[in-house]
């Protein structure tokens, strides 16, 4: 397993049913040994498509929130990620398979994805930088988990492309990047011995919760 941060890895273990159903979902599975119904990928891929315009919204938003420039830096780099590179992943799937760009974008958004694109943005909103990062994380670093696994132990190269994807340097170093923003915002905000402090208990909710609506939204995707 991965190392980003001491922050996520103490949150990822406060959370360790919801996160095994998450990393582990039958939709995960399904990638690894190429079982996955391909309507259900491109079902999955559309949705996911809006999700990320949201998710890029809500990392501009950690722009708004940052309070250094190394932490608007840090956010900023991200939403440069999201939109030229994951987003270009969905765009080149989608349209190999017969899905124009501008479907892809006129996609209906389901109340899975909605639940959970609005839960994050108004964690952002009500919240501060901290409560936006550990709402984000889930999204971010299970992605890397999952696709360094289905790397080295999938049987079909029927996903590849997705795979290599989230096992890339690439985004295996973006992860880093966002565990180390995690950890630096909350020794700032906070101290150095923050899983001590009252507000320890609510921003581990808030990943609970944001990892219980990733394992939704993977169920979303095997009901097109």
């Amino acid at each position: 397993m991965s190392d980003y941060g001491k922050a996520f890895a103490l949150m990822r273990d406060a959370a360790q049913g919801p996160w095994q159903d998450y990393t582990r979902h039958a939709f995960v599975e399904g990638m690894k040994d190429g079982s996955l119904p391909r309507a259900a990928f491109l079902h999955y891929l559309r949705q996911d498509y809006v999700f990320l315009i949201h998710f890029s919204r809500a990392w501009a938003l950690a722009v708004v929130k940052s309070e250094t420039h190394a932490e608007m830096l840090a956010a900023s780099r991200t939403v440069n990620g999201l939109i030229s590179e994951e987003m270009k992943l969905h765009i080149g799937i989608c349209e190999a398979e017969g899905i124009p760009q501008y479907q892809l974008f006129a996609t209906r958004e389901r109340a899975e994805n909605l639940a959970y694109t609005r839960f994050v943005l108004e964690a952002g909103y009500s919240g501060d930088l901290l409560d936006l990062l550990a709402a984000l994380a889930p999204c971010v670093m299970g992605y890397a988990e999952i696709g360094t696994r289905l790397a080295a132990d999938a049987t079909s190269d029927t996903y590849r492309d997705w795979i290599t994807t989230y096992a890339s340097d690439d985004y295996q170093g973006a992860c880093v990047a966002v565990g180390e923003l995690l950890d630096s915002a909350l020794t700032a905000r906070v101290s150095e011995n923050f899983e001590a402090s009252p507000r320890w208990n609510r921003l581990c909710h808030t990943f609970r919760t944001a990892t219980e609506l990733e394992v939704n939204f993977w169920q979303m995707g095997l009901t097109p």
